[in-house]
C-alpha cells in the first residue's frame, strides 16, 4: 500500500505537467479517481443546480461510490501514466 500510496502522489504531481490539458471527461475522470482514492466515498452535500462544474465533479466523484480508495489509486496512476505517454 505504501508504494501504492506514492505512485499515487506522484501522479497527483505529473498530471500538473501534462504537455495539453485534457477534454472535459477525462478532467472529471482524473478529479473523480483522485476524491475517491484521496477522500473514499462522496461526502456533503451535492453543489446547487447552477453551479454546473461543482455538480459536474460531485456527479463524477458519486458514480465511483463503493470503489476502494486502492481501485481508485491505481486507476488514477495508470490514467496518468496514460497521458504522460
Amino acid at each position: 500500500m505504501a508504494d501504492l500510496k506514492a505512485q499515487f502522489d506522484k501522479a497527483a504531481e505529473d498530471v500538473n505537467r501534462l504537455a495539453e490539458r485534457p477534454d472535459n471527461d477525462t478532467m472529471l475522470r482524473l478529479y473523480a479517481l483522485y476524491k475517491q482514492g484521496s477522500k473514499g466515498d462522496v461526502s456533503g452535500p451535492k453543489p446547487g443546480f447552477m453551479d454546473f462544474v461543482g455538480s459536474a465533479k460531485y456527479e463524477a466523484w458519486e458514480k465511483l461510490q463503493g470503489t476502494s480508495s486502492e481501485q481508485a489509486m491505481k486507476k488514477y496512476v495508470e490514467l496518468v501514466n496514460r497521458l504522460l505517454g
